[in-house]
């Protein structure tokens, strides 16, 4: 069952999120309109997400591998008692990684001496 779920903001704002319920154990109980206080901060329910985004950037960038670039995309679900967490997508779970490198461009040619022979025999002068 999906509801509101309220999320306090570190400048003390705060910012309801559709989120889904756990469905099992305990619930949070909701205030007559449905929305359910969260058990952390907004930022606070981000940081295990951001951590995880962190270490796959990790991953991906180093190694032999060497990319240009790295987009990594995933859902994020929000829960009162969870925080944010990585989304299941229609498999086990949802992680696109998108690796793109630059082609390098060849190398100019190297500059041309100029023939000391001018045409019709003559002969230049260094």
């Amino acid at each position: 069952m999906e509801g509101l779920v309220e999320f306090k903001m570190n400048d003390g704002s705060v910012v309801a999120v559709q989120a889904t319920e756990e469905g099992r154990g305990s619930r949070p109980v909701a205030r007559g309109d449905g929305t359910v206080q969260a058990a952390h901060t907004f930022e606070g329910a981000l940081d295990g997400v951001r951590a995880a985004a962190e270490a796959a950037l990790r991953v991906f960038r180093g190694g032999t591998l060497q990319p240009d670039g790295v987009e990594i995309e995933f859902g994020v679900r929000m829960s009162a008692e969870a925080g944010a967490f990585i989304a299941k997508g229609t498999a086990e779970g949802h992680l696109v990684v998108k690796l793109t490198w630059t082609p390098t461009p060849p190398p100019p040619p190297p500059p041309q001496r100029p023939d000391l022979h001018a045409p019709g025999g003559a002969t230049r002068r260094a």
